[in-house]
């Protein structure tokens, strides 16, 4: 009994000195969520500084700092929170880190690991470049069988069968493996000869790096430092290339978009003017025509104002005769068609005569023709 109003007379307590209460719920919920975040990156940065301590100290296999949490009641642990209230403050300038350290962690950390994205980058390649050897040595392997296989097919298969029995001849195909066992050896040599002139090349590369070894001349660890801030100072160069490259790509692209908007227009225009021209070209065939057939209608007029104009002058020279030597003429012409017609009719009547002529004269000469030639009969009659 006396335990639980104990138990409760504490829990009153913490009640009235839980500074919480002063909060709401959503104040309480935003402040959970920044110490949620300020726990991950609190976590972030010890998960960095053991790998650095790691690297540091190689010895060093957990945590550098490891708090126990022993198992206690609910009370002891509310009255431990009281007392770390007045002594966390202290703790913690011992255990953080300041700014500058955390930075010096963080920049050796990107430092490692970009010496570890340039060591796989580097392995990486090697393992492209052997993946790539091994690929253009099948290929080569490939074409090599391939072109065997395309001889041996043209040379023995097709080449070598005897047509008589219809089988391939043995010491043709014989013949064939001894050429390709020969020029097998053959390569075989002159690879040797190559690999031991490259052995003799290469002793010679360790002799002179052994020379230069000994005379002083290897780089060491300052040059290659200085050549990896000279690599860095060319890396942003590079970079800075590549922008100004991805710059003049973008306006490339952009003088690209408005050189083909100037081409659509050209070629519209073209096909515009390719379209007057020949309108033109069919006006001015036009006008040729017109000014030819004006120049013909001007000829025609001025014949015709020079008939026009005869004609004036003849109607102005015009001078109608007298009735009588109207009446005269009319009388003359009458006569003189009167006596057309007379010399007309005696021209009929003749040329009547003439054929009724012609027609007794023929008559004529067949009658004589058929009297002579019946005399030639007769006279054959009295000779014999």
């Amino acid at each position: 009994m006396a335990d639980s109003e104990s138990i409760a007379a504490s829990s009153q307590m913490d009640n009235q000195d839980d500074p919480l209460n002063e909060y709401s719920s959503e104040e309480i919920d935003r402040m959970v969520k920044e110490l949620l975040t300020g726990n991950e990156v609190i976590e972030n940065e010890t998960l960095m500084f053991v790998k650095y301590l790691k690297r540091v100290d190689p010895n060093v296999t957990g945590a550098p700092f490891a708090v126990p949490v022993p198992s206690q009641s609910s009370h002891d642990t509310r009255v431990m929170r009281k007392r770390s209230r007045s002594k966390g403050s202290g703790v913690d300038k011992h255990l953080k880190l300041t700014a500058e350290q955390k930075c010096d962690i963080a920049q050796r950390e990107i430092e490692e690991l970009r010496e570890d994205i340039a060591k796989l980058k580097e392995d990486s390649e090697k393992k492209m470049d052997s993946f790539k050897a091994i690929i253009e040595e099948a290929d080569l392997r490939f074409s090599e069988l391939k072109k065997s296989s395309y001889e041996f097919e043209r040379d023995i298969v097709k080449g070598s069968v005897n047509t008589r029995i219809n089988r391939v001849i043995a010491e043709k195909v014989t013949r064939y493996f001894e050429d390709k066992q020969r020029a097998r050896d053959t390569l075989i040599e002159k690879l040797r000869l190559k690999n031991s002139t490259l052995k003799v090349q290469k002793k010679k590369l360790h002799l002179q790096l052994k020379q230069k070894e000994e005379m002083g001349e290897v780089l060491h660890e300052v040059d290659f430092q200085q050549l990896k801030i000279e690599n860095s100072q060319y890396l942003e160069k590079i970079d800075e290339r590549n922008q100004d490259l991805l710059r003049l790509k973008l306006m490339s692209g952009n003088t690209q978009q408005v050189l083909n908007s100037y081409k659509k227009k050209l070629q519209t225009l073209t096909l515009e003017s390719d379209r007057l021209h020949s309108e033109i070209t069919s006006r001015n065939d036009l006008l040729g025509k017109i000014d030819t057939e004006t120049e013909t209608v001007e000829a025609e007029r001025a014949k015709a104002e020079e008939v026009n104009r005869k004609l004036r002058q003849q109607l102005d020279d015009f001078r109608v005769p007298e009735v009588v030597e109207y009446v005269q003429e009319k009388a003359d012409l009458y006569e003189m068609n009167k006596t057309v017609k007379s010399w007309e009719r005696k021209v009929e009547i003749a040329e009547m005569a003439l054929r009724a002529n012609r027609k007794t004269w023929q008559q004529l000469k067949a009658a004589s023709h058929q009297q002579q030639q019946q005399l030639w009969n007769m006279e054959p009659i009295k000779m014999s």
